[in-house]
């Protein structure tokens, strides 16, 4: 599956509802913005947690795709908070940690414009059989 066909997928899917952007994407890692706003926020007024945690899973999960050339589904996800996410933009970074034949564990992290790290995450995925 080439890049332009997943991203036409992915842009009327929940990444699309979220309004996620692909930044960068090679075998060593993959970088996914948001902008942030209103619709983000939780009642507390910062972003949903739900939010960073589709962040980190979806730019694992591309990173899986990138790697094995096609794509895998998550089998656990560990998110710890860590500062609190405004409004504005995010950039979530994910790189590789393990690999085997048809699994992947992988960390991610988001950040907001200033640097701050807001999460992490590690990851497992497991590619079906082709």
């Amino acid at each position: 599956m080439e890049w332009k066909e997943i991203m036409d997928k992915e842009e009327h899917s929940f990444w699309g509802l979220l309004g996620m952007e692909l930044i960068s994407v090679d075998k060593q890692m993959v970088e996914i913005g948001l902008n942030a706003d209103e619709r983000h926020l939780n009642s507390m007024g910062i972003v949903h947690g739900g939010v960073l945690s589709a962040m980190m899973d979806q730019s694992m999960g591309t990173l899986v795709a990138s790697v094995k050339g096609r794509l895998g589904v998550t089998t656990h996800l560990n998110v710890q908070f860590l500062s609190p996410m405004h409004k504005g933009v995010l950039k979530v970074s994910a790189f590789p940690l393990h690999e085997t034949y048809r699994t992947m564990t992988l960390r991610a992290e988001v950040r907001d414009a200033e640097g701050v790290l807001g999460c992490i995450s590690t990851a497992t995925f497991r590619v079906p059989k082709a």
